[in-house]
């Protein structure tokens, strides 16, 4: 140890720091606030410190106008207010890089530094301390910067993993005590739990966790209650894990890496949280280039990431940094996770964002990126968007099939607006009649599973990417079929007519389908719809269900859910017209209630169910 400092002995900073040097300040809620206030007090003569750093809870006196000449800020991550209006100004630089790398940036000295201010626990009766709630890129900085000058902070907790760091490591130490940045659970609206609850929905059990930080993974949290066996490896954890670990939902069982562990970088909440970590085994903390690393991550089957955005545009690109030319935030985690998540076996990479602003004035599913945006993540990897509106797949979708999956989950005054935009860009046909819109009677989650013969099935509204599926759906059928369904033979289901199919108005009329998803990819299985027929508010309903899933359930499924649709709706009666040979469709509505009526067709039976309110 090359020097030792008696307890709140003022650092001689001149022994360590010259002028010109650069300075790594510890991130997140591991701020050492009395270092800095140190430093800023005994700084004489020396000037243009560059200071990097990702994200810090603090007050970020070093980016403050009067310290222009001692700091010149170099943020990795823009996290706090003085941060970013330093930037916006041109006092301080943003550097953008993924959080997997920037450890490479000290290790090969692309960013070389001569001293790391860091926060840790008291040394253990070994002489090693715990960088505490913060590994992520310090432990980088603790391991390259020639000097490293510790502030020991006895209301640290001491967290387990490879988190520690001997007293022989620290140049010069403070012991200040200083309790530690709390963010209290955010204050959930109805926006936020409903994309909460479609974003559970993608969670199977034995999925791998990663969440970010702020209203949407609390939201998602919250709706894991049911889950089983989930595992967690996240840049970051927050409260909201707490009690899922504590009833067993997250137990790291199905793990295929780190199995047993919720491994983290840092955590952020309230002390709860702090209490939470101090010694815990069963969470660990690593460094960022290990807990980020794509192929770390990916080596955790069912891996799901969940990261937000300020805009997508109709694409899939991801906005998250910046709002036009004004940076925001970083790159941070994002794409590593994404990435990693897309390359896991059975993983889903998933953004997940309100689909406005605030003030619900400007959407944000966008045209086209908005000038001076920067695209973080790639159309190419992002697989599921969500917004309150649903859930938008898009891997291997088209950019017509995108963008018309982009535009089902914007809000619905932008959705018009938004097909115009796609008509001229991307090539949406002329023969795109309708706009996309959702079914708001499902609630809040469209998807519902269902398990036919131990197979589970989604049901969930027909959209127009499902153009290409309806058409192999038409294709799968045999002659009988087709004649009992459209009462005469046809041969061809056209782009054009498979386009007008899926493309409903699903807020007058209704197509539902059942989907499955195998080894071949997702498929339509089923197929029913109603049409409204306002003169006497009633609705026709037709089904078609594949021939190899007849008589397990299907049709009459899709009944019950029109049913009770309708009868939100305030539908008077449910019509249906078969062919007097379908006896097993006929049976299907009999037993729902349907009852027959008179028809002049001879080779028809027109069945008829009141609604009653």
């Amino acid at each position: 140890m090359s020097t030792q400092t008696k307890e709140n002995t003022p650092i001689n900073w001149q022994e360590y720091l010259k002028s010109g040097d650069r300075m790594f300040i510890g991130s997140n809620a591991a701020v050492p606030n009395a270092l800095i206030d140190n430093l800023i007090e005994n700084s004489q003569n020396l000037h243009d410190i560059e200071v990097v750093h990702i994200l810090t809870l603090s007050e970020d006196v070093w980016a403050e106008p009067e310290h222009k000449d001692l700091f010149k800020v170099n943020a990795l991550f823009i996290g706090g207010k003085k941060i970013r209006k330093a930037v916006a100004e041109g006092r301080a630089d943003y550097t953008p890089c993924f959080l997997s790398e920037v450890p490479t940036l000290f290790e090969e000295n692309i960013l070389p530094l001569d001293v790391a201010l860091i926060m840790v626990s008291p040394p253990d009766e070994y002489g090693y301390c715990s960088l505490g709630v913060s590994v992520d890129v310090v432990s980088a900085a603790v391991k390259n910067a020639k000097y490293v000058i510790a502030q020991i902070n006895s209301k640290m907790p001491c967290t387990n993993g490879h988190s520690f760091v001997h007293m022989d490591e620290i140049s010069a130490w403070m012991d200040v005590e200083q309790t530690l940045p709390v963010l209290p659970p955010p204050v959930l609206d109805q926006i936020t739990e409903q994309i909460g609850q479609y974003v559970s929905v993608l969670i199977e059990n034995g999925s791998t966790l990663q969440l970010g930080i702020g209203k949407i993974p609390d939201a998602v949290l919250r709706y894991l209650a049911n889950h089983k066996d989930l595992g967690l490896h996240s840049e970051m954890i927050s409260d909201g894990i707490i009690d899922l670990m504590l009833t067993g939902v997250i137990n790291n069982r199905k793990k295929t890496f780190h199995k047993g562990k919720s491994v983290v970088t840092f955590c952020l909440g309230t002390q709860r949280l702090y209490d939470y970590v101090d010694c815990n085994p069963h969470i660990e903390f690593f460094p960022s280039e290990h807990i980020n690393s794509p192929v770390v991550i990916a080596r955790n089957d069912k891996m799901v990431s969940i990261n937000s955005a300020i805009e997508v545009d109709l694409t899939g690109q991801v906005v998250s940094d910046s709002i036009g030319y004004k940076f925001f935030s970083g790159i941070g985690g994002q794409v590593d996770f994404i990435r990693g998540a897309s390359l896991s076996k059975g993983g889903k990479p998933i953004i997940a964002l309100p689909s406005t602003t605030k003030d619900g004035k400007i959407s944000r599913i966008v045209p086209h990126v908005t000038e001076g945006g920067g695209v973080v993540t790639s159309r190419g990897h992002v697989h599921y968007v969500v917004t309150e509106y649903g859930i938008a797949s898009l891997q291997g979708k088209s950019i017509r099939e995108r963008a018309l999956e982009l535009i089902r989950i914007a809000h619905p005054k932008f959705r018009d607006e938004l097909l115009s935009e796609v008509r001229n860009h991307y090539w949406v046909p002329e023969y795109q009649e309708n706009t996309p819109s959702s079914v708001p009677e499902l609630g809040p989650v469209e998807l519902k599973k269902f398990s036919f013969e131990n197979v589970e099935h989604i049901l969930r509204p027909l959209c127009p990417a499902d153009e290409r599926k309806l058409q192999e759906f038409f294709y799968s059928h045999n002659k009988e079929t087709l004649m009992m369904r459209y009462n005469h033979h046809v041969s061809q289901m056209s782009r054009e007519k498979s386009c007008n199919l899926v493309s409903v108005d699903q807020h007058k009329d209704l197509a539902l389908c059942f989907i499955e998803t195998d080894h071949l990819g997702e498929s339509i299985q089923a197929v029913g719809r109603y049409y409204f027929l306002e003169a006497d508010n009633s609705c026709e309903v037709a089904f078609v269900i594949k021939e190899s899933k007849r008589g397990k359930g299907m049709a009459k499924a899709l009944l019950y859910e029109m049913k009770a649709i309708a009868k939100q709706r305030d539908l008077s009666k449910m019509l249906a017209f078969v062919r007097r040979d379908n006896k097993p469709m006929l049976k299907v509505f009999e037993s729902a209630g349907f009852v027959r009526k008179a028809s002049e067709d001879v080779t028809e039976v027109h069945l008829e169910l009141t609604l009653e309110k």
